[in-house]
C-alpha cells in the first residue's frame, strides 16, 4: 500500500485519528523538551538540592483546590532587573518589585527571601524587604547589609557566588514587631508581638477580626526589595521571594521539593528514545533473521531458530542484575538488554510467514529469470510481511517503555536520568503510597499509560492495513 493510502486508511477510523492525534501531541512535547531543557538536566537540576530549596516538600497539585479546597498555593517570585531606580542622597536605590495576586482562604505557610550573586567595589550594599498589601499598607519585614570585605580581600567583592543568601522572613522578630506596629496603627486594634512570633503570616495576609484572629485579605500583593548601592557599577544578579503554600503546580512535588511536572516532561523524550530505539533495532534484527531463516531453510534455519529458542528462554532479570552490578546502571545497558532479548518472538513469526511465501508463483517466477536471493527477499517476499512488521514495531514501543519503567522501578535504571520508572521508584522507596502522596505515584503511572494507549490505538488502526479483509469500502 502506498504511503498516502496507508495514512488515509489509518485516519479513516476514530481509533486511528485519536491515536495519531495523541502521537502528534507526544512528539511535539518531546521536541519542545529537547529544545528547551539543558542536556545535563538530570545531574545539574533534577538531582541538585539547591535548585529545589525554595519549593515545598511533598505537596499535591494546585488544581486540587478546584475540588472545594482553599489551600495556599506555593509561589516563587523572581526578579533580575529593578522596576525603578532612584537616588537617596549619594546612594542609588534600586527597587525590585514582585507582584502577585492572593485569593486563598488560608495564609501562606511561610514567607522567605533569597538574594543571588552580589558584586560591589566599595561600601557594601544595604537592602530591605517590604510587603505591600492590597489595602495600601507597607510592612517592612527585613533589613540588612551585604557582608563587608574580609581582611586582604581586593575589589570587586563577590558574595553569594556558590549559594544564594536565604532568610525566613517570618522567623525574624523584626517582622512580628513591624506587623504589630503597622496593623495596630492602621486598624486601631492592639496586637501582641509575642502572639505572632515565628508565625506572622496570618496577620501579614489578613486584617484583625476584633476577636484576636485575622480574616484573610484577598487581593494584589507585592514584595519589594530595595537595594541601596554606593557605586552604580555594583550588581545584584537576582532576588526572589517565596510565598509558601501547601499546593503547587500541575503534578505537585516530591519529598525533595522537585516539581514533578519538570521530571515527567523530561522523561517523555527519554521514554520515546528508549521505546523507538529498542523497537526499531529489535524489529530490524528479528525481521532480518526471520526472512533469512524462512527463505534459506536447512542448517541456516536450524541455527537461527535454536538461537532464538535459547535467547527467548534466558532469565532476563538475574542477567540484568548481574550486568548492572558489574557495569553500573547506564541507559545504554538497558537499551542493549532490551534489544538483545526482544527479537526472538518476531523472528519465529516472520519465519512461519516466509515458509508459506517462498514457494509462491511470484517467487518462482523471480527465480526463473535468474534473480538473486537478496533481490527476491527484498522485492518479492518482504513487501508481503511489511504491514505486519510495522504493526509489530508499533507494539514493541510501549513494551520497551514499560520494560524500562519496570527495571527502573526495581532500582536498575540510570540514576542520572529522571525517567518515569525512576520517579515511581523514588515514590515507593520514600513511602508515598503509605503516606497518601497519590500524585507522586499517579502522575508517572498516568504518563506511562497514556503513552502505551497511544501506540495501542495506532496498532489497532493498523489492523485493516495488515488484514485487507477488514478494510471498509470507500
Amino acid at each position: 500500500m502506498a504511503r498516502r493510502g496507508l495514512l488515509r486508511e489509518l485516519l479513516r477510523s476514530g481509533v486511528g485519528r485519536l491515536g495519531v492525534a495523541m502521537a502528534v501531541v507526544l512528539c511535539l512535547t518531546a521536541i519542545f523538551v529537547v529544545l528547551t531543557y539543558p542536556a545535563d538536566f538530570g545531574p545539574a537540576r533534577w538531582s541538585n538540592p539547591q535548585v529545589w530549596a525554595d519549593y515545598p516538600k511533598a505537596v499535591p497539585p494546585a488544581w486540587t483546590n478546584l475540588a472545594g479546597g482553599d489551600r495556599a498555593v506555593h509561589r516563587v517570585l523572581t526578579s533580575s532587573a529593578p522596576a525603578e531606580v532612584g537616588q537617596a542622597g549619594p546612594a542609588e536605590v534600586r527597587t525590585y518589585r514582585m507582584p502577585f495576586a492572593y485569593g486563598e482562604g488560608e495564609p501562606p505557610t511561610f514567607l522567605s527571601f533569597r538574594m543571588g550573586l552580589v558584586s560591589y567595589t566599595g561600601r557594601p550594599p544595604s537592602y530591605s524587604v517590604v510587603l505591600v498589601r492590597p489595602d495600601g499598607l507597607e510592612v517592612p519585614l527585613y533589613r540588612d547589609v551585604v557582608r563587608g570585605p574580609r581582611p586582604a580581600e581586593t575589589a570587586p567583592f563577590v558574595r553569594n557566588a556558590e549559594d544564594p543568601f536565604r532568610v525566613n522572613l517570618g522567623a525574624e522578630d523584626s517582622a512580628a514587631d513591624q506587623v504589630v506596629k503597622v496593623l495596630g496603627e492602621a486598624y486601631g486594634v492592639p496586637l501582641d508581638a509575642t502572639d505572632l512570633a515565628g508565625r506572622p503570616e496570618p496577620a501579614l495576609f489578613g486584617v484583625p477580626d476584633g476577636a484576636g484572629g485575622f480574616t484573610p485579605l484577598r487581593g494584589d500583593y507585592a514584595v519589594e526589595v530595595r537595594i541601596a548601592v554606593a557605586d552604580p557599577t555594583d550588581t545584584v544578579a537576582d532576588v526572589a521571594a517565596v510565598v509558601g503554600g501547601s499546593v503547587y503546580g500541575v503534578f505537585g512535588t516530591d519529598a525533595q521539593g522537585r516539581d514533578l511536572l519538570e521530571g515527567l516532561l523530561f522523561g517523555l523524550p527519554v521514554a520515546l528514545l528508549i521505546g523507538l530505539s529498542a523497537a526499531v533495532v529489535s524489529t530490524a534484527i528479528g525481521t532480518s533473521l526471520g526472512l533469512v531463516s524462512g527463505f534459506k531453510g536447512g542448517r541456516v534455519d536450524l541455527v537461527i531458530q535454536r538461537t532464538a529458542d535459547i535467547v527467548n528462554n534466558v532469565p532476563l532479570l538475574p542477567l540484568l542484575i548481574f550486568m548492572v552490578f558489574v557495569l553500573g546502571s547506564q541507559l545504554w545497558l538497558i537499551l542493549l538488554v532490551l534489544v538483545a532479548f526482544s527479537w526472538p518472538g518476531l523472528t519465529i513469526l516472520i519465519r512461519s510467514m516466509i515458509l508459506g511465501l517462498r514457494g509462491s508463483q511470484e517467487v518462482e517466477a523471480a527465480r526463473a529469470i535468474g534473480a538473486s536471493t537478496r533481490h527476491i527477499i527484498r522485492r518479492h517476499v518482504f513487501p508481503h510481511t511489511a504491514p505486519f512488521v510495522f504493526t509489530q514495531l508499533i507494539f514493541f514501543v510501549p513494551a520497551a517503555i514499560l520494560a524500562e519503567a519496570g527495571l527502573a522501578f526495581l532500582g536498575l535504571g540510570d540514576p542520572s536520568l529522571p525517567t518515569w520508572g525512576q520517579i515511581l521508584e523514588n515514590g515507593f522507596r520514600t513511602g508515598a503510597v503509605f503516606l497518601g502522596y497519590w500524585w507522586w505515584v499517579g502522575a508517572p503511572g498516568l504518563m506511562i499509560v497514556v503513552t502505551a494507549v497511544t501506540f495501542m490505538l495506532l496498532s489497532l488502526a493498523m489492523e485493516p492495513i495488515v488484514n485487507p479483509r477488514l478494510r471498509r469500502e470507500s
